[in-house]
Formats: C-alpha cells, structure tokens, sequence
C-alpha cells in the first residue's frame, strides 16, 4: 500500500468470501479512523482455480490450495494489499514472502445438519442422500452410517441449499460459521457436537495475509487480531503440517481452551470410506500447543501406518 492510495483487500468471489472482506473492512474501519474515509478501503473479488470446478472433489483437481493461489499471487505482485481467507482453504506452507500475521476471532467451529424434516444424522431414513464434496464429511458420516448414499454437491452456501430444497439429496453437511456470516442460521437442523462429527482444522476461522516486508499493511493487521484464536488456529495447523497427508486423506481437529487456561486439541485421520478412524487428543499449556500438536499427528501417523495416507 502506498500512503494516500485505498488498502485493497484481495478474496475470492463468492457471496461468503465477500461477506467475510466486508467484515474485515468493518474491523479495519473501526480500529483505525483514517480506513473510516470513503475510498480508503477497496475490495477486489478474485476468480481462484477452486471456482471453476463444481463437478469434482478438490482432491481431484490439485486440493485446497487452489482457492488461495490467484490470491496469492496478486499479493505477491502488489496487486493487492492484504489478503482474506477461510483458514481451512489455507495451506500448512505460504509462498515466500508472505505472512499471516492476523486471525480474527473464530466463529463457531462445528458443522452443521441441514435436512428438511429431520433434526440428527441418526433420525435420517435408510440410504439416505446425503450431498457433500467433503472427504472428512464423507469418512465421519459413513463410519456413523455405512447405509447413507454420498454424492457430490459443491457450489456456494446458496447452490447447496438450493440442490437441498429441489430434492436432489435428503440432507447435507455445511459449516456453521459460513451460515452465520450469510445470516442463513434458519437454515441449520442440528447443530453436530464435535464427538459425533469433528470439524476440519481452522473451520470457521477468518485469517488476512500480508507481505512480510509491508510494515505499514502489517500495522493494520496486528490490532486485529485475536490471542485466543490464533493459538488454536496454530495448534491446528501444527498438527495438520505433521500429518502431511494428501488432499485425499480425511483429517479433522479441534482446538479448544478450556476454562483451566489450558489447550485441548483433538483430532483424528479416517480411510475416506468411513471404515477406519484413529483419534487422540492432547492438553497442556498454550505455550505447548505446537509441540501438543506435532506429538498428536506423530501419534496419528504411526496408528495408520505407512500406507494410510497413499490412497
């Protein structure tokens, strides 16, 4: 960002992704009264690879880098100034010269049951139609059902709900927290606990990337941010780069700080067919979270075994 020139925060074109910029645009406003100004902040939609594809698991077309990487590069070149993501699109490494040094404070983590005459996974019929490109998705509702039929269903929040109510499937999975942020909670049939189905690592976080060597972009940022979140966010993440498991290898996690101060992480890795699932969980001080984490993805790694992320 050059003085006097608008901040440009970089995202992806969907309704969420653009709900989320607006909120970041809102937080910046508030805590700085020069970004307050009309024109100082711009929000420019970016087209990433993940958008072109609707049809296929991400697995399939290169993972969950694919929504970050135009972003990126904008950023790289200067094009933008800051970048908002979902932190569970974001992968374990950034491209050179990039950091991201703010997590807004995490709305809720959990994913959501969305059916029309149906309140839990348990009360849905036999062979259900359940619509989800989620591998993770997939593993946990299999293992809880072996009996539900999965297809795929991706699209924005919207397209999914639409599907839903044509009759396409009886019931699909989506993220709390994007519903929230599209006031779509009316949607929402039951609310899954994470012991019935655990959440992907950094689900309902908000993270905005920057140039490590932009210190006046970095400014802005760090008033943002949230101790609390960001702790667990990094715990998660931690754990996930410690698998480094491929794009088709369901891993899920949860970080939580109990009222003892203290970091709860759990996480497990399934065979995407539901068949197997192996599950730890750690707790220790805040301080501890990465080695927690690192010690818990050792732990899952080995319970697979040398194959179990090769599928």
């Amino acid at each position: 960002m050059t003085i006097g020139q608008p901040l440009v925060i970089g995202t992806r074109a969907s309704p969420l992704a653009l709900a989320q910029a607006t909120e970041v645009r809102v937080r910046l406003a508030a805590a700085h009264g020069e970004l307050a100004e009309e024109g100082a902040i711009e929000i420019h939609a970016i087209k990433t690879s993940g958008d072109n594809f609707f049809d296929r698991p991400l697995a399939d077309i290169g993972g969950k880098g694919l929504f970050t990487k135009e972003i990126e590069e904008a950023l790289i070149s200067g094009a933008i100034d800051i970048a908002v993501h979902s932190m569970k699109d974001v992968p374990t490494w950034l491209p050179n010269g990039l950091e991201i040094p703010c997590i807004l404070p995490r709305e809720d983590p959990r994913d959501a049951l969305i059916s029309s005459g149906f309140d839990s996974v348990q009360a849905l019929p036999q062979g259900a139609r359940i619509g989800t490109a989620s591998l993770r998705r997939r593993a946990q509702l299999l293992h809880l059902r072996p009996d539900f039929k999965i297809d795929i269903l991706r699209g924005n929040v919207g397209t999914r709900l639409h599907k839903l109510s044509e009759g396409a499937f009886d019931a699909t999975l989506l993220a709390v927290a994007g519903l929230k942020r599209l006031n779509s909670s009316q949607s929402i049939s039951a609310l899954l606990a994470p012991e019935e189905i655990m959440p992907a690592p950094a689900q309902g976080a908000i993270g905005i990337e920057c140039r490590t060597d932009d210190e006046h972009s970095r400014a802005y940022l760090e008033v943002l941010s949230h101790d609390e979140s960001a702790a667990r966010i990094s715990a998660e993440r931690a754990l996930l780069a410690t698998l480094d498991g491929s794009c088709r290898t369901p891993i899920a996690a949860l970080a939580e700080l109990r009222d003892s101060g203290e970091l709860y992480l759990r996480a497990l890795i399934a065979k995407p067919d539901g068949s197997v699932i192996h599950r730890t969980e750690r707790q220790g001080a805040v301080g501890d979270s990465e080695a927690m984490a690192q010690d818990a993805g050792a732990e899952l790694r080995a319970a697979g075994g040398p194959d179990f992320f090769d599928d």
